[in-house]
């Protein structure tokens, strides 16, 4: 069934009808989105000038999953799919870049390449996570290893990781310096909002509101967007290739994800599990793509990871291109011991 559905099926014909926006319903998203996040942050300040700091860090929790549904808005207008008007798109998209802490037309540059080259091994280093194959990885000096070794770790993974990319690292245009002036008018320009943001937070919540409130809903959210980013690509069976055989539609279809997240937690992330027909149709909006589904059933069964598998594929850190799929640093060394014995034996 996979050859056919990566081969023989014109999914980009299918699909192309899913691809309007409906004005209404994106802003309805829009809104059912901001008001309950702005409702929380209220309610943490109130608690806060009351010395509830307990409560202001509790109702961080609920507001972090708003913001990171916030951030899939944004990402859906970065590919222009949210609203029909593209400048519509692109200004909704900076405004929440704000409140996410992503320069919204760096990000989307950046993201647009990681949409162009994902699973093609020989393009890798934009908007992605970096994955090193076997060999590479072997090769490798014993402290570049440990660097490596490290940057895969959970703890820096979706925890040390996340705040300083959304913190630190957007607030230049890394990797686009050299582009022109719009990477620096995305990135400085939102460093100014941000910064007349939190200088209102200053002066209507005090320095301890911000803290307490803000920062920890900020952290949290980055750690669940890193999270479902990683779940998109980074599964046992997913798929590379070199770039003579890489293909988009099979990149697309078994390099991505389809995340069986429960409900609510499907409508919180804006159906982004639904990853590998997002990867074939960056122009279908979110709330388009469970529709999809159900029209085309066999999509269902493709790509599919559980919560429990995605919990497990945090541990597999290395691109086997022999066996193609991705393995761990024990499993690397359990080959390893299995190689030595069987040349001793020898």
């Amino acid at each position: 069934m996979t050859a056919s559905l990566t081969s023989t099926r014109p999914w980009r014909k299918l699909l192309a009808p899913y691809h309007a926006p409906d004005l209404s319903r994106s802003v309805f998203e829009l809104v059912v989105t901001v008001a309950p996040l702005m409702a929380l942050w209220a309610g943490a300040w109130v608690a806060s000038s009351f010395g509830l700091w307990w409560l202001a860090l509790l109702l961080a929790v609920p507001a972090a999953t708003f913001l990171v549904r916030l951030f899939m808005i944004q990402h859906d207008c970065g590919h222009m799919s949210f609203f029909k008007h593209p400048a519509l798109n692109n200004w909704i998209g900076r405004a929440i870049g704000v409140l996410t802490l992503t320069p919204y037309d760096y990000w989307r540059r950046s993201h647009a390449i990681h949409h162009a080259t994902c699973g093609n091994l020989d393009r890798r280093g934009t908007g992605d996570v970096a994955t090193l194959t076997v060999e590479e990885y072997r090769a490798l000096s014993p402290w570049r290893r440990l660097g490596y070794r490290l940057y895969r770790h959970p703890l820096v993974l979706f925890g040390l990781g996340p705040a300083f990319v959304f913190v630190i690292q957007h607030r230049l245009p890394t990797g686009q310096m050299r582009e022109g002036w719009r990477p620096w008018v995305s990135t400085l320009g939102t460093n100014l909002a941000i910064a007349a943001l939190i200088g209102l937070a200053l002066v209507l919540g005090g320095w301890k509101a911000l803290v307490l409130v803000h920062l920890p809903t900020l952290l949290l959210a980055a750690s669940i967007g890193v999270w479902l980013f990683y779940v998109q690509h980074q599964f046992e069976e997913t798929h590379y290739a070199r770039q003579s055989g890489w293909d988009f539609t099979e990149a697309a279809l078994l390099g991505s994800s389809n995340y069986a997240l429960p409900q609510p937690l499907r409508w919180l992330s804006a159906n982004i599990g639904v990853h590998h027909v997002h990867h074939m149709s960056s122009r279908i909006p979110f709330y388009r793509l469970p529709k999809v589904l159900r029209d085309f059933p066999e999509l269902g069964e493709v790509s599919k990871l559980t919560v429990l598998e995605s919990i497990r594929a945090a541990g597999l850190s290395l691109w086997d291109e022999a066996n193609r799929r991705l393995v761990s640093f024990k499993e690397l060394a359990r080959a390893r011991d299995v190689d030595n014995e069987a040349n001793a034996c020898a």
